[in-house]
C-alpha cells in the first residue's frame, strides 16, 4: 500500500499515525512519487509557527501547469480534460481534451507574455465560469504571474478595491455573462471599477454574450483575434517551490478583505493529493464541483486538484434552478458524473422543490457526494443522501477554508464511516485540536472549543499579501504556535469533529464567509445613517441571512422606510455585491454598548433569531434598557 491512496480503514490509520510521527517523511514520500520536479528539495518543512513563517519544500523548482498537463499528454492527450456545460441546455457542451488544453493555455501564456505580463506580476480575472476563467488561470501559473481572481458576481468598487492592493498589471475579463434567465454586464462594471486603478495598463476582453461593450483605446483588446495569431506550444516558467502562486480575498471581520496568499509546491501536494483521496478519484471518472472558480473550492476543487490527478472535471456556467429546479441532475446523468460535491445551500434549496424533480434521474453513474462551504445540518444531510446519493454514495462532509488550501477534515469514501452532520477524522498530516478560552489544549473526547491546528501542513496559505503582520495577528496570535480556524467545533465520544460555527465576526451565507465590517461600512455610507450592525441569523436556505440594526441620523428620521430599506440594500449591493444584501432590516434608536463602546454583538444575534430567553449580564451596557426596545421592534 502507497502513501498517496488511502485503500481502507486500517491504512488510513496507518497512514495518520506516520504522517504525524514523521511529517517529513510522510510529506516527502507523497510529493517525491506522484509529481514532476525541475529539482528536488533541500527541505521538506521548515517553520516558526508564533511568527507565521512556513516554507515546504524548499529549494525545489517545479510548474505546476506542468503537473496539470504536460505530463498528462504522453498517456491522456486525448482523454478530456473540461467538460464546458453552458447555462443553456440547448447549447453544445464543449470536450477539452489535455492536448486542447495544452493547446489553448499556451497561446493564453504566450499572448499574456506578449503584453508584457512577467513573473511575478499580478492578473485580475474577472470572467463568468466560461473555459477562458480556467485557461486564463493556468496561462498566468504557467508563466510564473500571480492570479488573482474575482467571483464574476462582485461590485466594482470590490473589482477595485483587489485590483489595487494587488497592484494588478492587466486585467482579463469578458463582455458579459449569463446567470439562468439574467445577462450581466461584466465589462460595464470592470469600466467602473478600472476608473480608480492606476496600475491596470491593459484590458483583455472575451466574447461570451456578444453584448455592445466600451472598447478604450490603448487599454482595451478583445482576446481572441490575439489567440489567433499566438503559437500553441510554450515552455513553463521554472518556479521555485515557494514563488507565489495566486492572491484569493476573502472577508475580514475588520476593514478590507485579506488577500490570502498561496505559494506553488505546497499548493500544488496538497490540494492533487486531497482531491484524490476525499473524492477516491479513478481513471475514467467524472467528477463535478458546482462551487464558482471565484472561489477556493473552484480553485483547489475544479482546477489544480483534478488536472493533478489527470481527472475529467466539469465547469458548468448555469445556476440549480434554472431552466427549472432538475438542472444539476439533468448533468449529472447527462456526463455520466461519478463525484458530485456541492453547497449544502444549494441542496437546500433544491430540497424545497418537488421530489419529481430529483426523481425522474437515476443518476446511477454516481459513487461520491460531497458537501462543501459550511456545515450542513442534518435535514439536509438525509435529503441529499437518501434522494441524490441513493442510500449508495458515501456523503464526504468537508471542513477546509481559503486559507487552507485544501480539505482538512473529511470522510474519506468507503474508508470512515459517516455520521450526519459530522465532518468526521482528519486528513492525514492534519492535526487538530481544541482550545478552551485559557488556550489550553482540551483533552478527550464529548468536549467543544476552538478549532486549532498545531502542525503545519503544504497547503496553508503563507501570508496576507502586503500585509504578513495581519496574518500573524488574524491565525497565530489567538493561540500561540498554533494556527487558529475561526471556527469552533465538537469532538464526539469517537473523535469525530463537527463544526459549530465561526467564533469571529465572519458570517457564512449561502456558502459565502461575509465579513460584518465590510457591510457596516457599505450601509454607514448611507447619508441617512449614522451607525449600523449586522448579524447572522438561521435561514432555512441560505444556511445564514443577514439582519441588520440601524440608527438613522436626524435627517433619516423622516424618510420613508421601505425606501430607505431599498436604498440600504441596493448601496450594499453597489459597494460589496449582492450576495451581501440584509434579509431584514429593523431601524433602532441605540445599540446594546459596553461602557467601552463594543456592541454585545451576542445579544443582537439571539434577538434576531427570537430568542429572547438569557441575555446573560446586561448590566455592563452603558443603556440596558435598549435591549428591551430592540426586542419589542423585531422584524
Amino acid at each position: 500500500m502507497g502513501y498517496y491512496t488511502i485503500e481502507n480503514l486500517e491504512h488510513y490509520f496507518k497512514m495518520y499515525k506516520k504522517s504525524i510521527r514523521e511529517p517529513r517523511k510522510f510529506w516527502g514520500k507523497v510529493a517525491e512519487e506522484h509529481f514532476t520536479w525541475y529539482q528536488p528539495w533541500d527541505s521538506v518543512v521548515d517553520f516558526d509557527m508564533p511568527a507565521g513563517d512556513i516554507r515546504w519544500f524548499s529549494g525545489a523548482k517545479v510548474n505546476i501547469v506542468k503537473n496539470c498537463i504536460d505530463r498528462h499528454l504522453a498517456r491522456r492527450g486525448d482523454k478530456t480534460a473540461i467538460i464546458f456545460e453552458p447555462n443553456n441546455p440547448d447549447e453544445e457542451s464543449q470536450h477539452i481534451t489535455y492536448n486542447d488544453l495544452y493547446a489553448r493555455v499556451s497561446k493564453m501564456a504566450n499572448v499574456l507574455r506578449d503584453q508584457g505580463v512577467q513573473k511575478g506580476d499580478r492578473v485580475c480575472i474577472y470572467l463568468p465560469m466560461i473555459p477562458e476563467l480556467a485557461i486564463s488561470i493556468l496561462a498566468c501559473a504557467r508563466i510564473g504571474a500571480i492570479h488573482s481572481v474575482v467571483f464574476a458576481g462582485f461590485s466594482a468598487s470590490a473589482i477595485s478595491t483587489r485590483i489595487n492592493d494587488s497592484d494588478c498589471r492587466i486585467v482579463i475579463t469578458s463582455d458579459g455573462g449569463y446567470r439562468g434567465n439574467k445577462t450581466i454586464e461584466l465589462k460595464s462594471i470592470v469600466d467602473e471599477a478600472l476608473k480608480s486603478c492606476p496600475s491596470v495598463e491593459k484590458v483583455l476582453v472575451a466574447k461570451r454574450t456578444n453584448g455592445n461593450v466600451t472598447m478604450q483605446e490603448g487599454r482595451d483588446i478583445w482576446l481572441q483575434p490575439l489567440l489567433d495569431k499566438a503559437m500553441d506550444t510554450n515552455v513553463a516558467e521554472i518556479m521555485d517551490a515557494e514563488d507565489p502562486l495566486f492572491i484569493l480575498y476573502t472577508s475580514g471581520s475588520t476593514g478590507k478583505p485579506k488577500g490570502m496568499v498561496h505559494t506553488t509546491a505546497g499548493y500544488m501536494v496538497y490540494s492533487g493529493y486531497t482531491f484524490k483521496n476525499v473524492f477516491k478519484y479513478e481513471e475514467n471518472d467524472i467528477y463535478w464541483c458546482t462551487a464558482d472558480i471565484g472561489w477556493i473550492t473552484g480553485h483547489s476543487y475544479i482546477l489544480y486538484g483534478p488536472l493533478l490527478n489527470g481527472a475529467t472535471t466539469v465547469i458548468f456556467e448555469g445556476v440549480p434552478s434554472y431552466p427549472d429546479f432538475s438542472r444539476f441532475w439533468e448533468v449529472i446523468e447527462k456526463h455520466k458524473v461519478t463525484q458530485f460535491y456541492t453547497a449544502p445551500t444549494a441542496i437546500r434549496a433544491l430540497a424545497k422543490d418537488n421530489l419529481d424533480y430529483v426523481q425522474k434521474f437515476p443518476m446511477s453513474s454516481l459513487k461520491v457526494i460531497g458537501s462543501v462551504g459550511e456545515p450542513i445540518n442534518e435535514e439536509a444531510w438525509h435529503w441529499y443522501n437518501d434522494h441524490v446519493g441513493g442510500k449508495r454514495c458515501p456523503l464526504v462532509d468537508t471542513w477546509w477554508q481559503t486559507e487552507t488550501g485544501g480539505i482538512m477534515i473529511s470522510p474519506i469514501p468507503f474508508v470512515t464511516p459517516t455520521k450526519p452532520t459530522y465532518a468526521s477524522l482528519p486528513l492525514p498530516g492534519i492535526q487538530p485540536v481544541l482550545m478552551d478560552e485559557l488556550r489550553n489544549e482540551i483533552e478527550g473526547n464529548q468536549v467543544t472549543g476552538s478549532l486549532c491546528i498545531k502542525f503545519p501542513w503544504p497547503g496553508i496559505a503563507r501570508t496576507i499579501w502586503g500585509d504578513h503582520q495581519r496574518y500573524v495577528d488574524t491565525y497565530f496570535k489567538a493561540f500561540p504556535g498554533k494556527y487558529f480556524s475561526g471556527d469552533g467545533a465538537l469532538r464526539d465520544e469517537v473523535g469525530y469533529y463537527r463544526i459549530t460555527g465561526r467564533v469571529d465576526d465572519v458570517i457564512i451565507v449561502s456558502g459565502h464567509n461575509l465579513g460584518t465590517a465590510p457591510i457596516e461600512d457599505a450601509i454607514n455610507e448611507h447619508p441617512a445613517v449614522a451607525e449600523s450592525a449586522i448579524v447572522g441569523f438561521p435561514h432555512d436556505v441560505k444556511g445564514n441571512a443577514l439582519y441588520g440594526f440601524i440608527i438613522l441620523k436626524e435627517s433619516g428620521e423622516s424618510r420613508d422606510r421601505n425606501n430607505l430599506t431599498k436604498e440600504i440594500n441596493q448601496q450594499i449591493s453597489d459597494l460589496i455585491g449582492p450576495i451581501a444584501k440584509l434579509d431584514k432590516i429593523q431601524f433602532v434608536t441605540g445599540l446594546p454598548k459596553t461602557r467601552s463602546g463594543k456592541i454585545m454583538r451576542r445579544i443582537l444575534r439571539k434577538i434576531a433569531e427570537g430568542d429572547f430567553t438569557n441575555f446573560g449580564d446586561i448590566t455592563t451596557l452603558l443603556d440596558p434598557e435598549i435591549v428591551e426596545e430592540i426586542k419589542e421592534g423585531r422584524v
